[in-house]
Order: structure tokens, then sequence, then C-alpha cells
């Protein structure tokens, strides 16, 4: 059963976007990922808690946090 796990993370230039694609390929069990650069917002899919993903990305200096609709 795929989760989605939805963050919000600052994604000021491409080179925290490189960075960030980085980290994600690295997750065993993702399915698919997306980063929309307008809404500040990370998209993965697959067999992965949002406490691995937050994880992977507090490792590369960026603080991610629970997205929440509006």
């Amino acid at each position: 059963m795929a989760t989605v796990v939805e963050l919000k993370v600052g994604l000021h230039c491409d080179d925290c976007i490189k960075k960030i694609l980085k980290a994600i390929k690295k997750i065993e069990d993702i399915e698919t990922y997306n980063i929309d650069t307008k809404l500040n917002k990370i998209t993965v899919t697959g067999n992965v808690t949002t406490e691995e993903v937050m994880r992977v990305l507090q490792k590369i200096g960026k603080t991610p946090s629970c997205w929440e609709e509006e």
C-alpha cells in the first residue's frame, strides 16, 4: 500500500532543489516524487513514512514541516 507524504520545505534556488531531489532519490521504496516550487511543496509516494522523508531532508539542512491544506 503506497503512502503519500506531503511536506512544506523552503525551495530557494536550483541548488536547493537539486540537493532535495538527490536526497529523495536515495530513499528506498519510493514510487513517485514531485516538487512544486510555487507552493514550496514536496510530494513523495511509496512505502515510506513522513518521518523517514523528514529525516532525509533534515540531513541536508532543510527544515520540513507537514503540509496542511489551507
